[in-house]
């Protein structure tokens, strides 16, 4: 049986944990940024797990909301992975979909970059807010 991408990425990393994504790419017959999206699931995964072997790569798992309740100060949701180093990085940790990914990025950079004023930035976060939630209703309609 033909091993898919994925398959070829982890099986790469797992005999090369060093490797850069360019060559991991290249070796796996993938682009780079597939074969560091991958590898950055592994990594998180492996972080995120207790691995019960040294050098053991597990899948990531489905994220579940925990619906953990806070007391208003802090909580364990707003910890940041050891392993976030940019912005994408949390994107991925948090298996945001491309519509909050959006609103995300928009809060970010809110006013801070010259070709996405505020006013640009706060209607982009509104069409991608707007568009969640039409998402989230169709997948609702029926259910009640």
């Amino acid at each position: 049986m033909k091993a898919n991408k994925r398959n070829r990425v982890i099986k790469y990393i797992s005999k090369h944990p060093k490797a850069k994504p360019a060559s991991v790419a290249k070796a796996a017959g993938t682009t780079y940024g597939y074969a560091y999206k991958v590898m950055r699931s592994v990594l998180d995964a492996v972080e995120d797990s207790v691995a019960t072997k040294p050098n053991t790569l597990v899948e990531p798992a489905k994220r579940i909301p925990s619906h953990t309740v806070s007391d208003g100060s802090s909580a364990d949701y707003y910890v940041l992975p050891n392993s976030a180093k940019e912005l994408q990085d949390l994107i991925s940790h948090k298996n945001m979909n491309a519509q909050i990914g959006e609103i995300f990025r928009a809060c970010y950079r809110y006013g801070e970059v010259a070709h996405s004023k505020m006013l640009r930035d706060a209607k982009k976060i509104k069409f991608y807010a707007e568009a969640e939630i039409k998402r989230l209703e169709k997948l609702n309609e029926g259910k009640d």
